[in-house]
């Protein structure tokens, strides 16, 4: 296979497989939502966790913006995304940025009403268009880590290195969570029975 189709083959099923993390860690901090009284810190954990993968998701989704726009033969001849998600992309990394930026923030900072707005606005944005993004690729990821994790070849080389950074990405946001929770202001803000008795409010806020 010529080097730069490994390239891009290569940076696709990083970026796939990556996905397939956050979609599976994203998941459980769903869940967490729905008893977030009891399961708060949790919520909390996952979502300092998830700094790791999504970062990677990010510098393997930029470096291919990047080929593509300076004109890489072989990112070109690959081609851009669907129009849709093209436009949609930048809107999407700027709503994952402030979900996670307010998020940490109001572990750290504390509530407050700026910062809780901000967190449930960016996120209606967020989780709207996160779902169009995981519609439009699921059956790319699906394909990418059938290929890479499941068969004896992958056909692309480099499937240990992507494994492994996957795998740091992963540790290095247990890293930060473990490192972060202990010291933060938002998680120990409220009696349990008063955060019980705004669950119903803060529920949409409280997914970072």
């Amino acid at each position: 296979m010529d080097p730069q189709r490994r390239n891009v083959d290569g940076n696709e099923r990083l970026t796939a497989i990556t996905g397939a993390v956050l979609i599976v860690l994203l998941a459980v901090e769903g869940v967490t939502i729905l008893r977030i009284g009891q399961l708060l810190t949790l919520h909390a954990f996952v979502a300092i966790l998830l700094i790791g993968p999504l970062t990677l998701k990010l510098l393997s989704t930029g470096y291919r913006f990047t080929r593509y726009y300076t004109d890489d033969p072989a990112y070109r001849r690959k081609g851009p995304p669907h129009p849709a998600l093209r436009a949609m992309a930048p809107v999407l990394v700027a709503a994952t940025l402030a979900v996670w930026g307010t998020g940490i923030a109001i572990l750290f900072v504390g509530r407050s009403g700026q910062l809780v707005f901000l967190h449930k606005a960016s996120f209606v944005v967020w989780i709207a268009l996160a779902t169009v993004h995981v519609l439009a690729y699921a059956l790319r990821v699906l394909t990418s880590l059938e290929a890479d994790l499941l068969r004896r070849r992958s056909g692309v080389r480099g499937r240990s290195l992507r494994i492994a950074l996957v795998s740091l990405g992963v540790v290095g946001g247990l890293l930060i969570a473990g490192a972060s929770l202990d010291r933060d202001r938002g998680l120990h803000g409220h009696e349990a029975g008063e955060r019980d008795a705004v669950l119903g409010v803060t529920l949409p806020v409280d997914i970072v």
